[in-house]
């Protein structure tokens, strides 16, 4: 079996305490939405790049609101840029966070299923006669191979 890398409990108190905080966030940020992954695709991003030149357009039209139509709405441009501005802090630690808990899933889940792998190849070495028999079979369907059925050639 690898180092162990993990080695902590997550009490039923704790874990809830975690999903009612979850559920805190998303009541906090009632305005969320969830994009198909088509209108995902759709939309033109603002990255870092991007950035500076939306604060620039947004500098340029406040000092010149002339040349813009009248249907352009400079005050709801203003709040969305102030809302990304507000998320992307929020944006990058939630994404930190669930990076962590991602890799600490998969960490742990590895330790666990290296253990089982370790248990499954003692008792199949010295379980015979213990009782085991059918145990190890059992746990020996995990690697069972699906035979591929030979189609009868057409003449």
């Amino acid at each position: 079996m690898s180092e162990v890398k993990i080695s902590a409990r997550l009490s039923a108190v704790e874990r809830q305490a975690v999903m009612d905080a979850i559920a805190t966030i998303r009541e906090k940020l009632t305005f969320l939405i969830d994009l198909t992954t088509e209108e995902r695709k759709s939309l033109p991003k603002l990255g870092d790049k991007s950035r500076a030149f939306v604060t620039k357009a947004l500098e340029i039209a406040t000092q010149n609101p002339d040349f813009l139509p009248r249907s352009f709405n400079l005050d709801e441009m203003r709040r969305d840029i102030e809302l990304f501005e507000a998320l992307y802090p929020i944006l990058l630690s939630l994404t930190q966070l669930q990076e962590l808990v991602d890799d600490t899933s998969v960490a742990v889940g590895s330790e666990a299923y290296g253990a089982a792998l370790m248990v499954y190849n003692y008792a199949k070495a010295s379980g015979k006669g213990a009782g085991l028999d059918s145990m190890v079979d059992d746990l020996g369907r995990r690697f069972a191979r699906k035979s591929k059925k030979v189609q009868p050639q057409a003449l």
